[in-house]
């Protein structure tokens, strides 16, 4: 199959699952190359393992390793089981879960703390606060010291409401966006706050209050 045709066929196969649940799904394509960049760009070998959630059509995944992130050092959640079929024949290396992404931290899929990124493709505007909570912090008992959540939104602002990151104790900052994808796109780093007394970088910027 060319570039071109598996292209064509993610594009159907998201436009299929959108039209049979366009909350879950909440997007009638795939990111693009262009949104995959930019949700990847922080992202190399040494932040492995990578925990991917909503891998979907594998569009961030296909970008992480483009990044050098070993295949066998990422771990895809997806909740689709048509999706979840597809991510295991493409990347037969990586460990597929299907399950959902709020179930996180009722599994131990690590010993410990060591991701050092998380990737999330998920619909979160879509979602309850509850089901967002127990998303992040599901998360987060994996994410290691220094680690962080990137998610994108289609909407103006941070996808995280301000009271979920504050009982989380998180921070978010927008990292870039890209009008080159269906539609146009934001995209957010999600961190642990700092100590209080200890002042975050100046070159750090956030459109969320302070």
């Amino acid at each position: 199959m060319t570039a071109a045709e598996c292209a064509s066929s993610d594009f159907f196969q998201f436009f299929r699952s959108w039209i049979s649940d366009p909350l879950r799904v909440a997007a009638i394509a795939p990111s693009g190359e262009s949104l995959a960049r930019v949700m990847t760009q922080a992202i190399g070998p040494s932040d492995g393992p990578v925990l991917e959630l909503g891998a979907g059509t594998g569009a961030f995944t296909k970008a992480l390793l483009a990044r050098g992130v070993r295949e066998n050092d990422m771990t895809l959640v997806e909740y689709g089981s048509d999706f979840m079929r597809m991510l295991q024949f493409r990347y037969p290396h990586a460990r597929v879960l299907w399950m959902d992404a709020s179930q996180l931290a009722q599994h131990e899929l690590f010993d410990g703390a060591p991701v050092g990124a998380v990737v999330s493709g998920l619909p979160l505007l879509s979602m309850s606060p509850r089901k967002v909570m127990a998303i992040l912090s599901g998360a987060f008992k994996y994410l290691r010291a220094g680690g962080a959540f990137y998610q994108f939104t289609y909407g103006p602002r941070c996808p995280v409401p301000r009271p979920i990151l504050d009982r989380l104790g998180l921070k978010a900052v927008r990292v870039g966006g890209t009008v080159r994808n269906l539609p146009p796109a934001s995209v957010y780093r999600i961190t642990r706050r700092p100590p209080i007394g200890r002042s975050r970088p100046l070159s750090e910027t956030s459109d969320e209050p302070s």
